[in-house]
């Protein structure tokens, strides 16, 4: 049951990771612009970048746990940064980096995992006690 001033639950949670995704974007753009910037014009555009990363990690954060957002923002951006330094500046890709790229990837969906979960049992708790499961937010 929605009210009418809000989207159903999924439509919300489905923003919420598009929200994940282009604030994942915009780290990366900006973390290339650090690589590349050789004029004072160019850093200009990375903290424009910057404010439009932060912007998008906020409205995730608003609609997901925190712990989950930061997560996936973190791993996503420490992965992209890898790949990107391996194929626009060289850098050698090896055993090592293929491992914590892994074990990174594990961690994140590991939280994400866990994060579903605790939602889950609240709002089981929430119907067992006769509260209003839309406080809880949307089911997964």
């Amino acid at each position: 049951m929605n009210d009418n001033h809000s989207p159903p639950g999924g439509l919300q949670l489905n923003k919420a990771w598009i929200y994940v995704a282009m604030t994942s974007f915009f780290e990366l753009v900006w973390i290339f612009g650090f690589n590349v910037a050789s004029s004072w014009w160019h850093w200009v555009f990375i903290v424009f970048f910057i404010f439009v990363d932060f912007y998008y990690l906020t409205k995730a954060c608003e609609l997901l746990p925190t712990g989950s957002v930061y997560a996936t923002f973190a791993g996503i951006g420490t992965i992209g940064t890898a790949l990107m330094d391996i194929f626009f500046f060289g850098q050698s890709l090896n055993l090592g980096k293929i491992f914590f790229i892994i074990v990174l990837v594990a961690g994140v969906i590991g939280l994400n995992i866990a994060d579903v979960q605790d939602k889950k049992k609240q709002r089981k708790e929430a119907r067992k006690n006769g509260l209003d499961i839309r406080l809880f937010g949307s089911s997964q």
